[in-house]
C-alpha cells in the first residue's frame, strides 16, 4: 500500500515540475528568451522616431533595444564596423558607403521645413532664395519681403544626414555656407536657436515642428505630408535604416514590424510619413 502512495506523489510531483517548466518556456517565448539588444545608432531626425518605434516593440516582446543619437554618417559608419546592428540615417547612402556591403531599409518619409522665428512676416520662399540666404548672397530679411534687419542663418553640423540632405537638394556645398553662421548640433538644438533669436533661419525635422516658430512655405507649397507623399513638396527625404546582411535575428524581426500596420501607425502618430497606409 505505502508503494502505491509513493509512486502516486511520486508521479504528482514530476507532473508539477513538468507543468512549471512548460510555463516557463512559454513565458520566455512571449517575451523572447535570447537575451540579446537590438543596437541602433545614427541620425538624430530619425533618432525620435526610432525610439518612439523600440519603445512600444519592447513593450510587446521584450526585446532590449537601445538607440544612440550620433548623427547620420557616425551611425553609417557604426553599422559598417559592427558597432552598431542597425544603422539611422536621414540621408541616402554615398556610393563607397554602399559598396561596404550595406543594405537599406525605407521605415518612412521626411520633409525638412524651413524655419525662422514667430515674429516673422515672411512665411514663403523660393528654393533659389533659400539657396541665396544659406550661401550669403540675401543678408537681409528686407530682401524677402521681411523687416530690415539682418539675417542669422543657422545650420547643422557636418557630418548631419540633415545638412547633407538639405544641401542637396537646396543646391550647394558646405563650403559655400555662409562663414557667419550658427552650426547647431541636432534638430532640437536648432529649433531653440531659432525661436529665442528673431533674426534667424534653419531647417528641421518635419517631427520638431511646433508654435515656437514659423515654417515657410517653399516655391508656394505648404511642409506638409500629403504634399511630400504627392511629389509637390521639394525639401523631403527617406528615413533609413542600414545594416549589414548578417544581423541578429532580433534586429530583423524589429524592422519587420516597423513595416507592419502598427509599426506604420506608430511612424504617423510621431510626426514622420508613413511608407505604408
Amino acid at each position: 500500500m505505502w508503494k502505491k502512495a509513493f509512486y502516486l506523489l511520486s508521479l504528482t510531483f514530476v507532473l508539477s515540475v513538468l507543468v512549471a517548466c512548460s510555463n516557463d518556456e512559454s513565458t520566455a517565448t512571449d517575451t523572447d528568451s535570447s537575451g540579446e539588444t537590438v543596437t541602433i545608432s545614427g541620425s538624430t531626425s530619425v533618432g525620435p522616431l526610432a525610439e518612439k518605434l523600440a519603445m512600444k516593440y519592447e513593450e510587446k516582446h521584450g526585446t532590449k533595444i537601445e538607440v544612440n543619437q550620433i548623427g547620420s554618417s557616425a551611425g553609417i559608419t557604426n553599422a559598417i564596423n559592427g558597432v552598431s546592428q542597425i544603422g539611422m540615417s536621414s540621408r541616402d547612402l554615398k556610393p563607397e558607403e554602399k559598396e561596404s556591403g550595406l543594405q537599406e531599409l525605407v521605415i518612412a518619409y521626411d520633409g525638412i521645413v524651413v524655419v525662422a522665428h514667430p515674429s516673422n512676416p515672411v512665411k514663403d520662399l523660393t528654393l533659389e532664395q533659400v539657396k541665396q540666404v544659406f550661401t550669403g548672397e540675401i543678408t537681409n530679411w528686407k530682401d524677402l519681403g521681411g523687416k530690415d534687419m539682418e539675417i542669422v542663418v543657422v545650420s547643422r553640423e557636418d557630418g548631419s544626414g540633415s545638412r547633407d540632405a538639405f544641401q542637396e537638394i537646396v543646391g550647394y556645398e558646405s563650403g559655400q555656407l555662409i562663414k557667419n553662421a550658427i552650426v547647431a548640433s541636432g534638430n532640437g538644438n536648432i529649433k531653440t536657436t531659432v525661436a529665442m533669436n528673431k533674426h534667424a533661419i534653419g531647417f528641421i525635422s518635419f517631427e520638431y515642428i511646433d508654435e515656437s516658430i514659423s515654417t515657410m512655405d517653399i516655391n508656394g507649397i505648404e511642409a506638409k505630408a500629403e504634399n511630400v507623399l504627392a511629389g509637390q513638396y521639394e525639401l523631403s527625404r527617406p528615413f533609413l535604416f542600414v545594416h549589414k546582411e548578417d544581423v541578429p535575428e532580433s534586429a530583423k524581426q524589429f524592422m519587420e514590424f516597423i513595416l507592419t500596420p502598427e509599426g506604420q501607425k506608430i511612424v504617423e502618430s510621431a510626426g514622420a510619413i508613413p511608407v505604408t497606409k
